[in-house]
């Protein structure tokens, strides 16, 4: 009998907009299993780069590319992380200086990272459910740039400086946007974004 052939190595890149209350994974051997990327997503064998939590939206890379998966995720590699995020009350340029500056979430002090207050609500689709409305709290987005990605670090970051996140949605990873991407769909990037990307992250020798 001859030996099968290995499967012919094809790299895919895609992006997606994860929707609020999905698992960034595509399992879940949980008791009460919840949706999951295989609801989404039917291409074989490729992760995501990076997570993101069951109750934030957004921009998700997923590859079978191990080595741009690596430098896209390893700290030592830092890349740009965008997220439009809103929060309770109005925050006071000394709080959006703070998160410039750094904040201390469990001993960790972050990154400096890029945080401006936007001056009317983004255009994003409805969330569903709909965040919590209480009248007598105004609320506000920010637009958060991070270079690192540790676990709920916006969330934590806004409440160490008074203004806990409500709705959390990732918009860039380098350049890579959502722009029109529907909720819930995803699409191959293209060859210019991908030259781009492989440009922005990886070192000369691995282009």
């Amino acid at each position: 009998m001859k030996p099968m052939r290995d499967r012919q190595y094809i790299p895919k890149y895609i992006l997606f907009y994860k929707p609020y209350g999905v698992l960034c994974q595509f399992t879940d051997d949980s008791a009460s299993p919840r949706p999951t990327l295989k609801e989404y997503i039917d291409i074989p064998e490729v992760y995501s780069v990076g997570r993101l939590d069951f109750d934030s939206e957004g921009l998700l890379l997923l590859t079978n590319d191990g080595q741009l998966k690596h430098h896209l995720i390893d700290p030592q590699f830092a890349h740009t992380r965008t997220y439009w995020v809103q929060v309770e009350r109005i925050p006071t340029e000394a709080a959006l200086q703070q998160l410039r500056d750094g904040v201390v979430i469990q001993g960790y002090l972050t990154k400096p990272a890029i945080a401006n207050l936007l001056d009317s609500e983004p255009d994003l689709p409805s969330r569903n459910p709909p965040i919590r409305f209480r009248a007598n709290i105004p609320t506000a987005w920010i637009e958060l740039t991070l270079t690192e990605g540790k676990n709920r670090q916006v969330r934590k970051m806004t409440a160490a400086v008074g203004f806990p996140t409500l709705r959390l949605v990732r918009v860039a990873i380098a350049h890579l946007r959502l722009d029109h991407l529907p909720v819930g769909d995803w699409r191959d990037l293209t060859e210019q974004e991908l030259q781009e990307l492989r440009l922005k992250v990886l070192p000369r020798r691995f282009r």
